[in-house]
């Protein structure tokens, strides 16, 4: 059983999709239709950045939606390749739902351009930040932000792996939980270069902005089931999708216990769709008895249909 599984943001990266779309026409095609849809040259930001434009978040998100959708269309061309279940890392949750069938890509790119206008606009630059904490566990981690919240907000953001945590809130409350994480053994803590504090309560007032937005998007019946971020549970019900999508702006990602969830399913096989390589990497944390690959270049298409 195979699970199709999509890239969030920090798998940017100038000339992303630049060699799907010189080798296959339903490639380019997907970049010219993201062009046109956005009304400017998405495609050759994407191809040749400049990188600093590529990293502002109202463009990092359509751009690696349009890089994620114009692979998957090659691989379903190309290959065939039948899927049981799609799942998206925060920003690819959009791309997961391009996937299953539920969105239409000009509407899911609709809201990922408001969603990372949002996101930016939701917090002052320099007043929330994000940091990586690796080698200790959930629980420590959680106590670790309640001790450091001290009236501000600092929580986990992204189960991603055993080990590999991120926390999200203020950047006085983020330094002080740094500060705890190195007193009590773990790894390596350090902040990440984002400059909002995604998927905390920092982030509600953008889901509450992106609601009247997404009830104006149809959600059509899922031809596969999806694990959202949210609840790491099944969903094949389009009624609630855009409730979670609302809720998955300010709530942690649920990554690791998504694919736990998707390999207690019978999933043997991860395919990461998309820039970068990042899912793959934590995939073979998660779990060490299943087979994920990545398909961020024509080379990988390769691989994949060898």
């Amino acid at each position: 059983m195979i699970a199709f599984i999509f890239p969030g943001q920090g798998s940017q990266e100038v000339g992303m999709g630049r060699d799907f779309a010189e080798n296959f026409p339903v490639a380019r095609r997907t970049f010219e239709e993201a062009d046109d849809f956005l009304k400017f040259p998405l495609s050759r930001l994407c191809f040749a950045g400049p990188e600093e434009r590529l990293l502002l978040t109202e463009f990092t998100q359509p751009a690696i939606l349009a890089t994620s959708v114009a692979i998957l269309r090659v691989i379903t061309a190309e290959t065939g390749l039948r899927f049981s279940f799609a799942a998206g890392h925060s920003l690819g949750e959009y791309s997961a739902l391009v996937a299953a069938g539920v969105l239409v890509f000009g509407d899911a790119l609709r809201v990922v351009r408001s969603r990372g206008v949002f996101m930016q606009e939701a917090v002052p630059a320099g007043v929330g930040g994000m940091a990586a904490v690796l080698g200790m566990d959930e629980p420590i981690v959680e106590e670790i932000c309640r001790e450091a919240s001290q009236g501000e907000i600092v929580a986990l953001a992204n189960y991603n792996s055993p080990g590999q945590l991120v926390i999200a809130g203020h950047c006085g409350a983020l330094q002080r939980a740094l500060e705890l994480c190195h007193r009590r053994g773990c790894k390596k803590a350090l902040m990440l270069a984002v400059s909002a504090p995604f998927h905390s309560p920092l982030m509600s007032p953008a889901g509450e902005r992106l609601r009247p937005i997404l009830d104006e998007i149809p959600c059509h019946p899922f031809q596969v089931p999806l694990i959202s971020n949210v609840e790491a549970e099944v969903n094949e019900d389009p009624g609630r999708v855009r409730e979670l999508l609302v809720q998955q702006v300010s709530r942690p990602v649920l990554w690791d216990a998504s694919i736990r969830k998707m390999v207690s399913r019978g999933v043997k096989r991860f395919v990461e769709i998309g820039p970068g390589k990042v899912l793959t990497g934590l995939v073979k944390r998660i779990d060490k008895t299943v087979a994920p690959q990545a398909v961020d270049k024509v080379q990988g298409l390769k691989t994949l249909m060898a």
